[in-house]
């Protein structure tokens, strides 16, 4: 194996989490940063030449190749695991600024009692009506700790918005749910739509309280506090799935990357498939990875950080032999446990008039919160948390939106009635989602496959994964609220219960799935520590999704990089001073 020069700090992963934290060391230290991508670079300029909705939406060019690397999948312990093999629950992205590239910009922060849930529920509900299964956590840390982390992403991203409680005031336009903020977002909301203007309307009606989604998309020009200038969106509504072709939508590539690719104490490395991570005694000494040239190369490095997607996280710490792999059965052990996704119900609203719902971008939209967490539960409900809803203007793109069409409208999908149905159709449609929190369980974890592997020959992660009857409640209780909000709105919509079904790989959810590197004030129930230092290695830091214990009704993006904000603060104030434990 080829050994390399050492370095000061090894970064494995280029998206959000490992561009912020070389950002901030090689800003504030003279350290030399390394970071190991194993996919390819990707350029604003390119973006601008190359959006075609077949590559990029139908045939996931910004994806991992399933082929190279995929998990395996289970609804139980006692079932056989089977390996996914095409893209559907979540989308994993590849090259620098990973997902963090086709994202659609969705940038919420967690209200307050999510950081404490597991004793929010305790105080909320009798333990008897808590389901046994539960394994919710503390996070450890609090939103107050977090808020000026969350401002200072906003500020990087330049994120769009309407605050709804600034400095304890509640103001009518944002979200009066809301934790505390102490300032007013640094740019103002998108433009509204036909559809946002009518769900804004009928929701009102139904005494709701809409406000624009926050998006890391410029609603006008905006030059951040680091210098970097970015435009207005033009609302092409190619977001999910692209890169933006003007730079518009915050992206890890046009954000961090200019200001690391003009720092000497950087170097960016990729085509580096990093397969372990290699610990001696009670520390990480460097990372083994396999080069564009095949080679087997080992890299020292005094401080490791982990910061690739959160399966690859978990699978990389599984790999490398480093923490106490969980064990549902006895409830021992932490690498692996408390995985979770998201839970994602939507429906569609059928109009006898154009809606121009072509223009829009990933991020637009009307949310409101008024059933988040548990606002406005009574108890009877038979849930213990609700979801955020939102009006969305993402953008009818040609392919992926022409035969969105009224159950039963067509006999089946295929052929001249079905062409001619579609056509009609067209531009007629919009769609409400509910994103519901997705609470942790002891039966839902993350382990390393006993017969499948990558192209490599390492073993593929597996993923145990079920519904409970709660996420059942929970898209059972959604459609009431559609229901309620498509007749207010004047719209045809099929607003049926929905089925009872397990957990799918093939429907997709969102790509946000959190936790097996969870975080925790002990060794006992955590992996790492809340500065997202490894409970086994002082000089390992693992940074991400993984270290959620549970995952909130919404994008998780602003919370990843203010939990990312906060541990580069801790590693380069207090570790590189005092090399050792934090906690």
């Amino acid at each position: 194996m080829k050994r390399l020069k050492p370095v000061n700090v090894v970064i494995v992963g280029g998206g959000w989490t490992g561009l912020a934290m070389a950002a901030e060391v090689t800003r504030r230290t003279s350290l030399n940063v390394l970071v190991l991508e194993r996919g390819p670079m990707h350029r604003t300029k390119d973006y601008a030449s190359t959006m075609d909705e077949l590559d990029y939406s139908i045939r996931l060019r910004f994806m991992q190749n399933i082929a190279d690397e995929t998990v395996t999948h289970r609804h139980s312990a006692k079932n056989p695991s089977v390996p996914v093999r095409q893209y559907g629950s979540f989308l994993p992205g590849s090259g620098v600024g990973g997902a963090g590239e086709h994202w659609n910009g969705n940038s919420f922060r967690y209200s307050p009692e999510v950081f404490r849930l597991a004793s929010h529920l305790k105080e909320r509900y009798p333990a008897t009506v808590l389901p046994e299964s539960l394994a919710v956590q503390d996070w450890g840390i609090s939103y107050e700790e977090l808020e000026p982390y969350y401002w200072r992403v906003e500020r990087m991203m330049g994120v769009s918005g309407k605050a709804g409680n600034l400095r304890g005031k509640l103001i009518d336009g944002g979200n009066i749910f809301e934790g505390r903020r102490e300032f007013e977002y640094p740019t103002p909301p998108l433009k509204r739509s036909y559809f946002m203007t009518l769900f804004e309307e009928s929701v009102k009606k139904l005494s709701y309280h809409p406000y624009p989604v926050p998006a890391a998309t410029l609603s006008e020009a905006y030059r951040n506090p680091d210098g970097i200038s970015r435009p207005g969106c033009a609302y092409c509504g190619y977001c999910e799935t692209f890169g933006c072709m003007i730079g518009a939508k915050a992206q890890p590539t046009n954000t961090l990357m200019p200001l690391l690719s003009q720092r000497n104490n950087f170097e960016l490395r990729t085509g580096s498939w990093v397969r372990r991570l290699v610990k001696e005694s009670q520390r990480v000494t460097g990372v083994q990875y396999t080069n564009e040239a095949g080679e087997e190369v080992f890299q020292p490095a005094d401080v490791v950080i982990l910061a690739s997607f959160t399966l690859s996280n978990v699978r990389l710490l599984s790999l490398s032999g480093i923490g106490t792999p969980y064990d549902p059965a006895s409830g021992k052990g932490t690498l692996g446990k408390n995985l979770t996704h998201q839970i994602m119900t939507k429906l569609n609203l059928f109009f006898d008039h154009p809606m121009n719902a072509f223009m829009g971008t990933g991020a637009l939209g009307t949310a409101i919160s008024d059933f988040d967490g548990d606002q406005a539960l009574k108890g009877t409900e038979g849930i213990l948390r609700g979801g955020s809803l939102l009006a969305i203007s993402t953008g009818n793109r040609p392919i992926q939106s022409f035969d969105t069409l009224p159950p039963g409208a067509v006999p089946s999908n295929w052929g001249s009635q079905w062409k001619k149905t579609a056509l009609t159709w067209r531009d007629k449609v919009g769609t409400i989602v509910l994103f519901g929190e997705h609470m942790s369980y002891r039966q839902n974890f993350m382990d390393l496959d006993p017969t499948y592997t990558d192209k490599f020959g390492d073993p593929l992660l597996r993923l145990t994964l079920d519904w409970t009857d709660h996420e059942q409640r929970q898209r059972q209780f959604s459609y009431g609220i559609f229901k309620n909000i498509a007749r207010e709105i004047g719209a045809a919509a099929h607003a049926a219960a929905p089925p009872v079904h397990p957990y799918t790989v093939t429907q997709y959810q969102s790509t946000h799935l959190q936790g097996g590197a969870i975080m925790g004030t002990t060794r006992a129930n955590s992996v790492v520590n809340t500065s997202l230092q490894h409970w086994d290695a002082p000089n390992l830091w693992v940074v991400g999704a993984s270290s959620f214990p549970q995952n909130a009704s919404v994008n998780p993006t602003l919370t990843v990089l203010a939990v990312t904000y906060r541990a580069a603060d801790a590693l380069i104030d207090q570790y590189l001073k005092h090399p050792g434990a934090l906690a």
